[in-house]
């Protein structure tokens, strides 16, 4: 019981939407990386227009020469990626304008991306944009995922870690 009052530095962590749209879990995105969680636990949504926002305060780790995505880590050391659409590596960044570099500050609710909507899901297998959390299975700490329908950027807490 005492262990939990003297946890020292440890506090909850949330992860707000990255996007507007509908929230998807993690296992319905069709894309057997994400929905067998090989590349961590997460939550996905399927966006209803075109900008990519900061779920967290941190900083920018990576952002790949096609644009599909963006690697972010939290002050506690919490490592996301956002991946947008499906198959879009194969695009080679034609559609993706980063408003962010690596190494950047972000605040949650910060935009990193734009990106055409409409480009992607003409030439990308899916728009589903899953939020994974890449060493969740190295935090040793509960990750609760909302049940959200909806999601507003920036403001609804999507992922729990604490």
């Amino acid at each position: 019981m005492f262990k939990n009052l003297f946890k020292k530095g440890k506090k909850e962590e949330k992860l707000v939407a990255s996007m507007n749209g509908k929230v998807v879990k993690l296992e319905d995105v069709p894309d057997p990386v994400f929905n067998q969680k090989m590349m961590g636990e997460g939550i996905a949504v399927e966006p209803s227009e075109g900008e990519v926002f900061s779920p967290v305060d941190g900083k920018v780790l990576q952002i790949p020469d096609s644009k599909h995505a963006i690697g972010l880590e939290t002050d506690q050391g919490t490592e996301i990626l956002l991946h947008v659409g499906l198959e879009t590596v194969a695009l080679e960044g034609k559609g993706f304008t980063p408003n962010v570099n690596v190494g950047d500050k972000v605040s949650a609710g910060q935009s990193l991306m734009t990106f055409d909507l409409e480009f992607i899901r003409e030439n990308a297998s899916s728009v589903i944009t899953p939020m994974v959390i890449t060493n969740s299975k190295d935090i040793d700490k509960e990750i609760s995922l909302a049940e959200e329908p909806e999601a507003k950027a920036g403001e609804t807490v999507l992922i729990t870690i604490g």
